[in-house]
């Protein structure tokens, strides 16, 4: 008799996606952060799984290289995604990591992939109107009281070490987003929704007049600051799900 088949992990995933999931949605991971950043969202909501994406060069995968552009992780990312996109699924990235989830659609389209339901970016300026951030001009101290504030959303606290590390992290991050400015960007055949937040200080909701140029834009106005994201929220889950839930999986 056979020995069975060992399936190997998705480094890509902490939990591998359900293989009878409706739907999905891909969360990339807020600057600085990896995948367990999204402890706090459920594993699905009204039938479609939440999927957070997991990214060389934090968290399980610390040892790897980070990558120094979006356009470079888009073009891993999009190979890696794709025995997962044989049903309806959405992209989702808040502030940098929306860049990121952009331009992975663009990938995915360019390749000749499924493209995505939807593209979801949360607080971030299109890709030509950037880049710009707070986060762009500050100094590793003032990076690090912004570390110490997001952990503390989180539920948690960084002892010296790890924040050292972290800050790492989010400086590679930070350096990517420096880099990226698209003059001219795709325009996917996927519609994108857009989602401000009324108290965000950091990417005032009127700075995201530009994604129309990226693609067919619906605009949401969401209550709560930069970070109320990371706690779920009721309206941002139903603006998510909205569209994939409505969609039939595709048939072999």
């Amino acid at each position: 008799m056979d020995a069975p088949a060992i399936r190997t992990r998705n480094k890509w995933f902490l939990r591998e996606p359900s293989p009878v999931a409706p739907a999905r949605l891909f969360c990339l991971p807020y600057s600085g952060c990896g995948a367990s950043m999204y402890r706090h969202w459920p594993s699905s909501a009204e039938g479609v799984e939440i999927c957070p994406v997991q990214l060389p060069g934090r968290e399980n995968r610390m040892r790897e290289p980070a990558y120094s552009t979006y356009e470079s992780m888009a073009d891993d990312l999009s190979e890696a995604l794709l025995p997962y996109l044989d049903r309806p699924y959405g992209l989702f990235g808040h502030c940098g990591s929306a860049l990121a989830a952009y331009e992975t659609a663009v990938r995915l389209v360019e390749k000749g992939y499924p493209a995505p339901t939807r593209v979801f970016v949360s607080s971030e300026a299109a890709p030509q109107d950037g880049p710009y951030g707070r986060f762009l001009a500050m100094t590793d101290d003032e990076l690090a009281a912004e570390l110490r504030q997001l952990v503390a959303e989180l539920g948690g606290t960084l002892e010296p070490s790890l924040l050292a590390l972290y800050l790492g992290v989010l400086r590679n991050d930070v350096d990517m987003n420096k880099r990226y400015h698209v003059a001219e960007p795709v325009r996917l055949p996927c519609p994108i929704t857009a989602i401000g937040w009324t108290g965000d200080t950091g990417i005032p909701p009127s700075l995201m007049s530009g994604w129309p140029a990226c693609g067919e834009t619906a605009f949401e106005l969401l209550d709560g600051g930069h970070y109320r994201f990371i706690e779920a929220p009721e309206e941002l889950m139903a603006v998510l799900v909205a569209d994939l839930r409505s969609k039939p999986v595709p048939q072999p």
